[in-house]
């Protein structure tokens, strides 16, 4: 049996986020809880969209990109009536197919992209680093993932802070969306301290072998 409202205080155990993410997720998505008395609950296809995001967030992805894929299936989980929504009697009659572009283009454009090889530098990605550091930016998971040619997952794995290319990455609290914040430092570098030379000369060390 289907069930048709779900309580609003099982989602944050649901997917392991906070409830002021919670909270975020619901406003970018639309979503407009139904309230009983003091309670607040989601229905079925709401409760849908919001497995879906988390989905998304979970591969590496950011809700806006989810939201631009999902235009025209989010008034569906709001309980309105938009394009690409089908009323109870428009199921009951013929099949209509109803296709948005604006979402088709979306899909289609991440495609490419991860298809074509990329033109960038190859140490771009420590420029933007460098960029990021410089202006006090806070980067997501995904975008972490993205620039040092990682998997959101391997990112999240190296625990609470973690050194890479001669950056330090921290965690910092939770982005919109329910994403890892990560601060970026530098790695510092002790210059007083006097370079390590080889006891042995060039000479010395050849001396058995070749004396000219």
């Amino acid at each position: 049996m289907e069930i048709d409202l779900i309580p609003l205080s099982q989602l944050p155990s649901r997917y392991g986020i906070a409830r002021s993410n919670l909270y975020n997720r619901l406003k970018d998505l639309q979503i407009e809880p139904i309230k009983q008395g003091k309670k607040a609950f989601v229905n079925s296809s709401q409760l849908q969209l919001l497995d879906q995001l988390h989905a998304h967030l979970q591969q590496g992805g950011i809700t806006s990109e989810f939201v631009k894929q999902q235009q025209g299936l989010i008034a569906s989980g709001t309980g309105t009536m938009e394009t690409g929504t089908l009323s109870p009697a428009q199921h009951r009659s013929e099949p209509m197919v109803v296709i948005q572009p604006t979402a088709l283009v979306s899909v289609l454009e991440a495609v490419v992209k991860r298809l074509l090889p990329s033109s960038k530098s190859r140490l771009s990605y420590l420029r933007e680093l460098e960029e990021a550091y410089q202006n006090g930016w806070l980067l997501s998971t995904s975008e972490v993932a993205d620039l040092l040619g990682l998997s959101p997952s391997t990112v999240t794995g190296y625990g609470q802070e973690f050194n890479d290319a001669g950056f330090v990455f921290t965690r910092v609290g939770i982005r919109k969306g329910g994403e890892i914040a990560w601060a970026i430092d530098k790695e510092e570098l002790d210059w007083n301290e006097p370079t390590k030379r080889s006891p042995i000369g060039v000479k010395e060390a050849f001396s058995d072998v070749f004396d000219p």
